[in-house]
């Protein structure tokens, strides 16, 4: 503690080394800070699980003794509009990481609130899918089609609403003045994690969906 504050009323030129070195400390050897290198290591943990519901969906589908069935209750024109929203919010996510990069606390803010409506919107049109396949007659213990397909989505909606959660999180903390400039790798991190989201349902929507 004293070594510290004798650094911090010495020359500038001491106190930038102090910094630097305390910086250097904070990164690995594979350059990457401590917090980025971690959630690389949890996203890569989060494509063993994708990988595994993904590969339970592909192995039950087509076991299904009674209906109904895949082309009995999709809807492809409207989750393709649903996965389209998604998408999009990529690029909201990505305006706002520039905006903080430069300073902007307002365009950040605007970014981060329309990432976070584009996702609620996606998670709006998955609850009214949801509830007319239950209509239909596809509940979660109706056949092995639906217990799987339902598990896959759902796992994919729970970290989407978490992906907003933590935006509206950011919006909060940038209206109250502790997201600053300097905090453009929290919103780097999440970012990150966004961007998981949407590639996962990429896959999914073309697994899913898509092939017959």
């Amino acid at each position: 503690m004293a070594d510290e504050m004798a650094l911090s009323s010495s020359s500038p030129e001491v106190s930038a080394a102090f910094a630097s070195e305390h910086e250097a400390h904070e990164q690995t050897y594979t350059g990457l800070s401590n917090k980025k290198l971690a959630m690389w290591a949890f996203l890569g943990s989060e494509c063993l699980l994708f990988g595994a519901l993904i590969s339970t969906y592909l192995l039950y589908k087509g076991r299904s003794l009674q209906g109904p069935l895949p082309h009995d209750v999709y809807d492809i024109p409207f989750t393709s509009v649903s996965s389209f929203v998604l998408l999009a919010s990529s690029l909201t996510m990505v305006l706002a990481l520039a905006a903080i990069q430069r300073g902007d606390d307002r365009q950040t803010r605007i970014w981060l609130l329309a990432t976070a409506l584009l996702g609620t919107t996606f998670i709006s049109g998955q609850v009214y899918e949801f509830t007319t396949f239950v209509r239909e007659g596809l509940k979660l213990s109706t056949n092995l089609f639906g217990t799987s397909f339902y598990v896959l989505t759902g796992f994919h909606g729970v970290h989407v609403t978490v992906g907003i959660v933590m935006l509206l999180t950011l919006f909060g903390a940038s209206l109250l003045g502790r997201l600053r400039q300097q905090h453009a790798e929290t919103v780097e991190l999440v970012g990150l994690y966004w961007h998981f989201v949407d590639v996962v349902w990429i896959v999914i929507f073309t697994v899913v969906y898509l092939i017959p």
